[in-house]
């Protein structure tokens, strides 16, 4: 009994569809325990420093939720960031110059986000235009339509939002007969909270519905998806659909975060996302890809930036070289284990699954 429960975990571990997010997960749990012997003396080792990481990151997170499952159907989107600040935009131009109600703002800015999702899956899809080159173009529309809107930075000055920024869960513990809150303060917020939910929500759409096993089999070979008859056009344009609305839900999190909208906020931020995918296991090339995995990718970029403040001789530089090492040890590895490589040594060949 022991001997086939050591077998499965074996079969567990070495399975290429398991072997990228368990590495991902183990290379965060060591960078962080690393940490906390170098720096745990500084407060490395506090909760309020883990909680950061996902307060900092998490508007990077729900965009990376999205990007997921374009990945895992074989394309990209490169226009995240460009509509999470479009998104911003309409917020803070709708709320401190024309005066609209920001939950207006809202709506509005996630219908505009899902339509241009919709609008670059129909170029993919039906047109037959390269993802890269469609949804480029979604980049360029999304920020020129942020420059038009104003060139200079808008705050946001309204009671809602800034009810919503501040609203706060503090973490408590029990002293002297009654509840106080743990020093130094650790606490999540609401974009912490809209994370967690959406990386729930994406792991119950990929594992548990039929919608899911649809986006795996497009990402694993598209051909043979259309001979089973799976509607692999309908579901292309539904993944690039949720990816916008989670494009959008990221620029309202990150309008939260530093209450302004500016047309260049977030440059560069679609590659954060990608990248924050890509460790956690995503196959570029489709089929694979896990939203727990997507979850630690997001955390294991954020503890290099701070593992960098609390050294504080570091250039901060040296979090994007990091960063950009583990994009390519991640590549390298889905390159090994897809092909077997990683097995054969050891006698145990790679089954495609």
């Amino acid at each position: 009994m022991d001997k086939k429960k050591s077998n499965k975990l074996v079969n567990f571990v070495t399975n290429p569809k398991y072997l990228m997010v368990l590495a991902t997960i183990g290379i965060f749990l060591v960078i962080y325990a690393a940490g906390i012997i170098m720096y745990g003396d500084k407060g490395f080792a506090k909760l309020r420093t883990f909680m950061m990481l996902f307060v900092d990151n998490a508007y990077i997170g729900i965009s990376a939720v999205g990007m997921t499952m374009v990945l895992i159907t074989g394309g990209i989107d490169l226009s995240v960031a460009a509509v999470a600040s479009l998104t911003g935009m309409f917020i803070a131009y709708g709320t401190t110059v024309l005066g609209l109600d920001p939950v207006l703002c809202m709506a509005f800015a996630i219908l505009v986000g899902v339509l241009l999702g919709l609008g670059m899956g129909a170029l993919v899809t039906y047109l037959k235009i390269p993802p890269f080159v469609a949804t480029l173009t979604g980049m360029f529309l999304a920020r020129g339509v942020c420059s038009l809107i104003s060139r200079e930075s808008i705050s946001i000055n309204n009671e809602l939002i800034d009810k919503m920024a501040g609203w706060k869960l503090y973490f408590m513990k029990y002293s002297g007969g009654e509840w106080v809150k743990i020093k130094p303060v650790a606490y999540i917020n609401l974009n912490v909270v809209l994370f967690i939910v959406m990386i729930i929500i994406g792991t119950i759409i990929l594992q548990k519905t039929r919608f899911g096993r649809n986006v795996y089999a497009v990402g694993g070979n598209e051909q043979s998806a259309r001979l089973m008859g799976l509607p692999v056009d309908k579901t292309k344009m539904m993944v690039y659909g949720f990816n916008g609305f989670c494009s959008a839900l990221a620029g309202i999190a990150y309008a939260l975060y530093v209450k302004s909208g500016w047309n260049l906020a977030l440059q560069g931020g679609e590659l954060d996302v990608i990248s924050a995918a890509v460790i956690g296991g995503v196959l570029l090339s489709g089929g694979v890809g896990y939203m727990i995995g997507t979850f630690f990718g997001v955390l294991l970029k954020a503890v290099i930036p701070s593992l960098i403040t609390f050294n504080g001789t570091l250039s901060s530089w040296w979090g994007k070289i990091i960063t950009g090492a583990l994009v390519l040890l991640f590549v390298a590895l889905q390159q090994i284990v897809m092909h077997g490589k990683l097995f054969k040594k050891k006698g145990t060949p790679h089954k495609k699954e």
